[in-house]
Order: structure tokens, then C-alpha cells, then sequence
């Protein structure tokens, strides 16, 4: 029986490639242990974003592939998922108790970016990360109402100066609505509106978290310019629709994101189908195709292409957003591909390298 060896375990791996990193676990640096005691091979690999509904599969495909190996009489993969925080620039304060900050911004309203944002981090949250969400949108908060929180709950306030934040589904949660009745505009100039979401979102106890969502509010005006300027946000993701009205504002976030140095992380083209519920005909109503050429024109990728239903919207208004309503169904499994990539893409833009893998050969 031919001796295993280190080079032969490692071909085994180089031959499937991670669907989110889109590169095999040896390349992406995810190989942290590999013991070989005779016959018997040990490996365990560390995903550096969330993905605990997809490790367990993961791990026994890569398992199978060993054990197939010639002279492997005994295999076992371990796949741990452990988030590093993302490293802040030198003129920027990182945020207590936060790893990473990932903006959904849209160039224009009523793309379904709130949604998209909700929905995301409850997805983020079903593969075992610890997320909270920012509702950034001062003039028309949202997030209140479609993760079920009762209108006039209030966060409770620590040591006289630190907001703690709500939970719903698991997610910590605040926004500017918690803080004022649904009935009261803001009615603020842009500068006041920017200084009370710096304020909100500083003088919030996160608890912890992989990742803290910022629904951003639409266009690229004061408040999206001062939090991507005052806060470390490690990556931004777009939502569009495939109509030329929206692509054009959605350029103008990309061009944003760019002149701050904040990486777009991909986009997220939203309403970009409908199928009928009674004859399954498809319509794209808003266009087709305006996501990838949004995407091909900036260099990034369309990481979700989601339909037109109306049960998104009927779930959201109701409280439970598609993820915890149906979260077995085709729509909920969409956001989960769309938050292990989200994941994926951040881990990506980091710019350390892995540290080094430890090796026996028994």
C-alpha cells in the first residue's frame, strides 16, 4: 500500500472549489490542520465567513473525495467558521463591539433595498454569525416594521449614554424610529441628519457582533457621505433594478463608494423577474440583464438575482421577513446564497494573508 502524503491530500483538495471564494480550500488559504497518521487523514479547514448551512455538506463532499485517495483507510474534515474583523484604516475609529460594517445603499428609492437589507441579515444571522442591523434611512426608517418590532418600543439606555440595541429573530436592531414616534417626521437639514446617525450609531452597545448591516437611505447626498467617510465600513453592496432609471442612480452609488474607498462588494439586482403564481410564465417587467451589465461595467459581480413576488413584500410588511417566514423556501435560500457570498466577497478585500497551516505526518 502506497504511503499518503501531504502533496497527494492537497491535489484531493485542489480539485473542489468553494462555491462562495471560488477558489479550492488550499488555494483560499482555508487549510488550517492536515495530520496523516498512516492510513488515517485529519484535516480541518477555518471558512473566514459565515456559512453554517453550508459547512456540514461541505465537509463531507471534501470527505468522500479523501477517502477515495489511494492508501487513505480512515477520514475525517472539520470545518470551522471563525470571522475576522475588518481592518480599519488609520483615520478611522473602528466601532465597539463590531467586526464588520456592510452598507446596502441604492442610488434611488423603492428597489426594494430595505428589504434586501432585512433580509440579508437575518441570513447572515441563520449561518451562525452574530448580526445586528442599523437603520440609517433618518428621514423614512423601516426596519422597525418589517423585523415586527410593536411601534413605540424604546431601547433601553446604559450608563447614561449607550443605546442598547432591540432584538428581533436574532438580530440587534436600531434605528432612529425607536427613538421617535412613527407619526413625527424628521425634519432636519442634512447636516443635523448626519450628526444624529453618527450619534446613533457610535452611542450603540453592539454586542459582539461578525457583522452589523447599515440600511443605507437612497442617493449619494450628506448622510451616506459622512458615514462612509466617519465609519469603517468594510464593504458596500448595491440594489438595483434592471430599469435604466435605477441603473442610472445606482452608477452614481458605485462612483460614491469609489471616490471613499469603500469596496463594492457586488450587486444585487432586485424585481428582476416576475413569475406568474397561476400559468409560471416569466415577465421581466423592469428590463433584463441590467444588473450584469451594472456589474461588468464597475468590475464586480451580480451576487443575487431575486424575482418579483409578492410574498417578499407581504412577509416584510407583516413583520417576518422571507428568511424567518419561509425559511426552507426557494426565496429564503436565495438570501442564503446571497449572505455567504456577501461573506466570501468581504473576506476577499482583506488584505492579510491567512496565517500558515500546521502540519503532521505521523
Amino acid at each position: 500500500m502506497s504511503a499518503v502524503t501531504r502533496a497527494a491530500v492537497e491535489a484531493v483538495l485542489r480539485q473542489y472549489l468553494d462555491p462562495h471564494l471560488d477558489q479550492d480550500p488550499v488555494s483560499a488559504g482555508c487549510l488550517r490542520d492536515l495530520a496523516i497518521d498512516g492510513g488515517r487523514v485529519r484535516v480541518r479547514l477555518e471558512l473566514g465567513y459565515a456559512a453554517g448551512l453550508f459547512k456540514a455538506g461541505w465537509a463531507e463532499l471534501l470527505k468522500s473525495g479523501l477517502e477515495n485517495l489511494a492508501g487513505v483507510t480512515d477520514a475525517s474534515v472539520q470545518v470551522d467558521c471563525v470571522i475576522p474583523a475588518h481592518q480599519v484604516p488609520a483615520q478611522t475609529q473602528a466601532l465597539a463591539g463590531v467586526k464588520n460594517v456592510i452598507a446596502v445603499a441604492s442610488g434611488k428609492g423603492g428597489v426594494g433595498k430595505s428589504t434586501t437589507a432585512a433580509n440579508l441579515a437575518l441570513a447572515l444571522a441563520r449561518e451562525g454569525a452574530r448580526v445586528g442591523i442599523l437603520d440609517a434611512d433618518i428621514y423614512g426608517p423601516s426596519q422597525g416594521l418589517m423585523l415586527g418590532i410593536p411601534d413605540g418600543t424604546r431601547p433601553q439606555v446604559k450608563d447614561g449614554q449607550w443605546f442598547v440595541p432591540l432584538e428581533a429573530h436574532g438580530v440587534q436592531v436600531m434605528s432612529m424610529a425607536f427613538l421617535a414616534d412613527e407619526r413625527t417626521p424628521m425634519v432636519w437639514r442634512g447636516p443635523m441628519a448626519s450628526g444624529a446617525l453618527l450619534q446613533l450609531i457610535t452611542q450603540s452597545a453592539w454586542d459582539n457582533l461578525d457583522y452589523l448591516v447599515v440600511d443605507m437611505p437612497p442617493g449619494t447626498g450628506d448622510i451616506q457621505l459622512t458615514l462612509a467617510q466617519k465609519v469603517p465600513v468594510a464593504g458596500a453592496l448595491i440594489v438595483t433594478t434592471p430599469q435604466d432609471l435605477a441603473l442610472l442612480d445606482a452608477r452614481k452609488g458605485v462612483e460614491m463608494f469609489a471616490k471613499v474607498n469603500i469596496p463594492v462588494l457586488g450587486v444585487v439586482e432586485n424585481m428582476a423577474m416576475h413569475v406568474c403564481s397561476n400559468c409560471g410564465h416569466v415577465e421581466h417587467l423592469f428590463g433584463e440583464g441590467g444588473g450584469e451589465k451594472l456589474a461588468a461595467q464597475y468590475g464586480v459581480e451580480v451576487l443575487a438575482s431575486l424575482p418579483l413576488a409578492m410574498a417578499i413584500r407581504e412577509q416584510a410588511d407583516g413583520g417576518r421577513p422571507t428568511v424567518v417566514a419561509e425559511p426552507d423556501g426557494p426565496l429564503a435560500l436565495l438570501y442564503q446564497q446571497l449572505a455567504r457570498k456577501v461573506g466570501a466577497r468581504l473576506l476577499r478585500q482583506a488584505a492579510p494573508a491567512m496565517p500558515s497551516i500546521s502540519i503532521s505526518e505521523d
